[in-house]
């Protein structure tokens, strides 16, 4: 039986990911340290004979190490998580964000194996092309804006992810998430969708940050997940990288409008200011879609869930969740 490595399992995306793992036949051991993360996340599968859940950090590396030894596979999703929490702490997300992948690359350079790196958009930073391709030119602001500190940590990582593959070989893919939502995302760190769905239940306002005409890409978190295991098991993937996402844009006011629509019509949309929104050192990007080519074409990549699907399948959740 594969032994597949989840840090950050007990997140959003990760707990996702070890559920499809165990269904796929898999042994998968979790770490965690809960920061962010919840056991709640792996209820459904907590009591899994295959399971294995370490309460750790990531930036423990003894213990780290022990575990990769032991897995045949990691997907390394551990990282900070939130705008606010980027601003307010930059020097933890540098820490928490490559301090980990070294030591990872470290071992793997002794024990090489299957490696998939979850990165994200963000490293495209400020490049207004769209729809953007993984070989696009990553632009970042002052460093005055420690907005940029997250973004500039994972694409430290990709660098030495992918010097690793070019000297040694390792079997790396890396996966740039746009925007990923549904079910067991919270709000707490500034995702916008389960804000806007927990906002129309209480009865709103919606608060939708400056004119609301900035443009993203939702995908369903089932879809991204489906994505990361085919290109696991994909040897052409080995050594690239590949935006994971949806390439359907809409703005952020249209997403409120939408969730008004299906959750709640009586709940207003207010307009805040970003100085309203955030600590200072915030900086936003106006348009950010995804080109799927790279994807598409390694693995047939396609998107089953639509908008709609994917507000009603978080406000389900929600409405699950309520009554437990």
């Amino acid at each position: 039986m594969i032994t597949s490595l989840v840090t950050g399992g007990a997140g959003f995306i990760g707990s996702h990911l070890v559920e499809a793992l165990l269904a796929d036949g898999r042994r998968v051991v979790v770490l965690d340290d809960l920061s962010t993360g919840s056991l709640a996340n792996l209820e459904a599968v907590r009591s899994h004979p295959s399971l294995r859940f370490v309460h750790d950090s990531i930036t423990n590396e003894s213990r780290l190490g022990e575990l990769l030894d032991e897995a045949d596979e990691v997907y390394h999703l551990a990282a900070v998580v939130g705008v606010r929490r980027v601003l307010e702490q930059p020097q933890q997300t540098v820490a928490t964000n490559v301090e980990p992948v070294e030591a990872i690359l470290r071992r793997m350079s002794i024990r090489p194996k299957p490696l998939f790196l979850a990165s994200t958009s963000e490293v495209y930073g400020k490049n207004p092309k769209s729809p953007l391709t993984e070989e696009d030119d990553l632009s970042f602001g002052p460093t005055t804006r420690s907005r940029w500190v997250y973004a500039c940590s994972k694409a430290i990582d990709e660098y030495l992810a992918l010097a690793q593959h070019q000297r040694d070989g390792l079997p790396v893919v890396i996966g740039r998430f746009f925007n990923v939502v549904g079910p067991r995302q919270v709000g707490n760190y500034g995702m916008v969708l389960p804000n806007f769905v927990d906002r129309a239940l209480t009865g709103g306002p919606l608060l939708v940050h400056d004119d609301g005409r900035q443009v993203r890409c939702f995908a369903h978190v089932a879809d991204v997940v489906d994505a990361i295991l085919k290109l696991m098991a994909s040897p052409q993937a080995y050594g690239c990288v590949f935006n994971l996402g949806s390439d359907q844009p809409v703005t952020i006011r249209e997403l409120a409008e939408t969730v008004v629509h299906l959750v709640n019509p009586a709940a207003a949309i207010q307009h805040i200011s970003y100085e309203q929104a955030f600590p200072h050192g915030f900086e936003d990007v106006r348009c950010r879609i995804p080109d799927l080519t790279r994807v598409q074409q390694t693995i047939d990549f396609r998107p089953r869930y639509g908008l709609e699907d994917i507000v009603r399948d978080v406000l389900a959740w929600k409405r699950d969740a309520e009554c437990r």
